[in-house]
C-alpha cells in the first residue's frame, strides 16, 4: 500500500514550465511502475509518462521532448518537469504508481496554461 500526494500545480502562461512532485508515503524504490496522468474537463484521463524501478520512462506523443519524468529513490518522490507549456495542457495532473498489480492515485494538481 502507498499513499500518494501532489504538488507544484499552479497558473502558467504558455510557453513557460512547471515541476510537479509526487511524494510517496513509503519508500518507491521496490515500485516497479509509477507515472503521471492527467484528465482536462469533459475528456478521459489520459498517460503522461510512465517510469520503471530500473529508470525506463514511456511519454505521451504529445508530451515527448517537453515533460521529463524522474524519480528520486532516496527522497520517495517522483517528479514531473514541464517545459513548453501549451493551453492543451490545462487539466488535473494525477500520480500513479504500481503496488503488487494495484493502481494507488493520488488527489490531483490543478495545472492550468492561459494564452
Amino acid at each position: 500500500q502507498v499513499q500518494l500526494v501532489e504538488s507544484g500545480g499552479g497558473l502558467v502562461q504558455a510557453g513557460g514550465s512547471l515541476r510537479l512532485s509526487c511524494a510517496a508515503s513509503r519508500s518507491i524504490s521496490s515500485i516497479a511502475r509509477m507515472g503521471w496522468f492527467r484528465q482536462a474537463p469533459a475528456k478521459q484521463r489520459e498517460l503522461v509518462a510512465i517510469i520503471t524501478s530500473g529508470g525506463s520512462t514511456i511519454y505521451a506523443d504529445s508530451m515527448k521532448g517537453r515533460f521529463t519524468i524522474s524519480r528520486d529513490n532516496a527522497k520517495n518522490t517522483m517528479l514531473l518537469q514541464m517545459n513548453s507549456l501549451k493551453p492543451e495542457d490545462t487539466a488535473v495532473y494525477y500520480c500513479n504508481a504500481v503496488v503488487e498489480l494495484r493502481a494507488y492515485w493520488g488527489q490531483g494538481t490543478q495545472v492550468t496554461v492561459s494564452s
